[in-house]
Parts: structure tokens; sequence; C-alpha cells
């Protein structure tokens, strides 16, 4: 998976850690070592850089708690986690699909700030409450801060992060179309991707006072993420707004089933390659089932002229079909899903309407676009 170590599960759910992340704990592992050692130098050997490397692990623990916020209310709305992986940037949850509605999309979004909100609430009180050694309950001081900066980052409204993905579910609310959401959304996170990159540039060169590398580094992070979800809202749109018969192929591979193999061979195999599998259908026109091109090699040639294609047919149970008025979205969907290339499209009353494959969805595609431009 992207070069992630799978390194077990939790709660069912794949666990990944990015070889990235190896770089920050070290990095977070020294800044909080070298902290504990200037502040409390009575520890002494490596006891500040245990305490750093503890630090740094309870970090990614509050992480990996935010992380399955979003992945338990998923779980409950019916949604599977396909995996949890902790990188750089913090921890990213992927999830099966799309909650069906505005409202479980908004609770799925907000679940991994409540988390965070609550385990700096938590770690507060404990840190108050309980008589602990000065330098663990520094450690305990500085995790409800990492939290609750985790919550109010994540927070900001732009995609990809939580408060854009809050966002989307607002505006599908209002729209009721979620690739509006998405769209509006991404524009907000590209404006504090943008933001955050002319921040960081000026703070690196000491222009301002505030901002940093990280922050740069961090703009660019949402710019980029941002821009591909706003592509992806784009097309996704084009899609609902086109069907599974705008791609069907004109001329589609359709045959009789009454022809006798020698006519299917003289008028529709002879001089084409395209080829190599074609929809049988009735008198009526409705779908029999599928004929291979190789399955003319089970008969003798001699027996073409009182041999009929019905009697070579592969019946219709075992093809997966779609409804004519079946959004393209749902279709690309499905082929992915069945990891099939092409789908006879066909009427509730049986009637073949052509085939689809994924190249014509490509043509289509590229025709809308050319008409747009032109």
């Amino acid at each position: 998976m992207n070069g992630n170590i799978r390194v077990g599960n939790l709660f069912g759910i794949p666990f990944y850690i990015n070889p990235s992340w190896f770089l920050v704990l070290g990095l977070v592992t020294l800044s909080f070592g070298g902290e504990m050692a200037a502040v409390f130098p009575q520890l002494g050997g490596i006891a500040p850089w245990f305490l750093g490397l503890v630090t740094a692990l309870l970090l990614f623990a509050s992480v990996l708690a935010h992380e399955l916020g979003h992945s338990f209310v998923a779980l409950a709305q019916g949604v599977d986690v396909k995996s949890i992986t902790l990188f750089i940037f913090g921890g990213l949850a992927m999830l099966e699909r799309e909650s069906e509605t505005p409202e479980q999309s908004f609770a799925v979004a907000i679940a991994g700030p409540l988390v965070s909100l609550a385990l700096f609430g938590l770690l507060t009180v404990l840190g108050v409450s309980l008589s602990l050694p000065a330098p663990l309950t520094a450690v305990v001081a500085l995790l409800a801060q990492i939290n609750l900066v985790l919550a109010l980052f994540n927070l900001i409204p732009g995609l990809p992060l939580d408060g854009g993905n809050v966002l989307k579910s607002i505006v599908w609310k209002v729209t009721g179309n979620p690739n509006k959401g998405v769209l509006f959304a991404s524009r907000v996170g590209q404006f504090f991707g943008g933001l955050a990159v002319v921040v960081g540039i000026l703070g690196t060169f000491n222009v301002i006072p505030f901002g940093s590398f990280w922050t740069l580094f961090v703009g660019l992070f949402l710019l980029q993420n941002a821009g591909r979800s706003a592509q992806s809202a784009v097309v996704q749109d084009v899609l609902d707004g086109l069907t599974a018969e705008d791609a069907a192929i004109p001329n589609s591979p359709v045959i009789d089933e009454n022809l006798t193999l020698r006519e299917f061979v003289n008028n529709h195999v002879i001089g084409q390659t395209q080829w190599s599998k074609f929809l049988v259908t009735d008198e009526a026109g409705c779908l029999v089932g599928a004929i291979a091109v190789d399955d003319l090699k089970s008969i003798s040639t001699s027996l073409w002229t009182e041999t009929f294609v019905r009697e070579l047919v592969k019946p219709q149970e075992n093809l997966t079909t779609v409804r004519p008025e079946l959004s393209l979205l749902e279709t690309i969907q499905l082929l992915e899903a069945k990891q099939i290339h092409q789908l006879p499209v066909v009427r509730e009353n049986g009637v073949v309407v052509g085939l689809l494959e994924k190249a014509s969805i490509v043509r289509l595609l590229e025709e809308r676009a050319s008409a747009k431009a032109a």
C-alpha cells in the first residue's frame, strides 16, 4: 500500500505506518528530549530522551485515537474502514465509501476533533488533579495542548481537513449535491493552503514574526490535496449528470439468436477485430446471453450453416447488466467493484440498449470536454 508498513489490526481495521512517520518520530523525540533536558537538569543520562520518545509515541497515540473516532462512527453507519495510516502530517482513515446523507457525513467528520477535544479535557483534569513528578506533569500538559491544537487545526474549514468535511456536509445539506459540497470545501482548502504558503515563506525569511518552513510545508500539502479534491468533484459532477445509456457504444456488438453460425461469421466476424464477444438477443430484442468468437471452435465449420447462435449462447444469468438510467458515476463504481471492463446496458423490460466499456466512457467525457471548450 504505497510503501506503507502494515503493523497489525485495530478493532479489525488494518493499521499501517508510512516510512515518513519514523522521521517525525525521531525529530519529535529529539525535540521533546532536548526540552526535557533543559527544563529538568536533574534528569540524568538517557532519561530526558526516553521521556521524549514516550511523549512522541503518546502524541501519535492521540492522532490514532482521532482517526479511530472517525472510523467508529463510519462503522456504525455501515461504512467499512479500509485502513488507518500514520504519516508525516498525522493520520488518515480510508473509508470504503461516502456516507449516505449529509448528516451522517457531518457525524463522521466531527468525530475526530471531538475525540481530540475530549482527550484535551481529560489530560487537563489529570494534570491538575494528580500529584505527578514535575517531568510527568509537563508531559501530560504538553499532550493536552497538542490534542487541543490537533482539534482546532483539523477544524479549519477546508479540505482535506476535518473542518473541510464538516463544511462539505453543510453545503451538501443546503444544495442537495455532495459534489458541490466537495468543490466548495476544496476551494476553501486551497485558500487556506495558499495563505499558509505565503505565511510560511514570509516567516522563514523573518519578514513577519510568525510562520516557518513547516507552515510552508503544510500549506503545500493543503494546496495539493485540496486541488485534487476539487478536480475529483468536477469530474464526479459531470459523471452524475450522465447515464449509462449516454456511454453505450453506437453499433454495439449485438446479434440475433436466430442467426446461423455461418451468417454470424460472415456478417459480424470476418473483417473486424474489435469484438471478441457479442451480446445475443431474441426476436423482441431482449437479452438472452452472450457468445464469444472462440466458442465457434467447438463446432466444425461444416456444421455452421445448420447450427444457430442460440445453441452456443451462455445465459444472461452469468452477465452483470446495468439499467440505462443509472448514473455514469455509479456505473464506473460498479465496473471497479466487479473488476470488469464492460457492461451490457439493458432496459427494465430486457431490451438491450448496447454495450458500455471503460473506453467508451473516456470517449464520452473527452467529447463533452471538447464541446465545452468549443
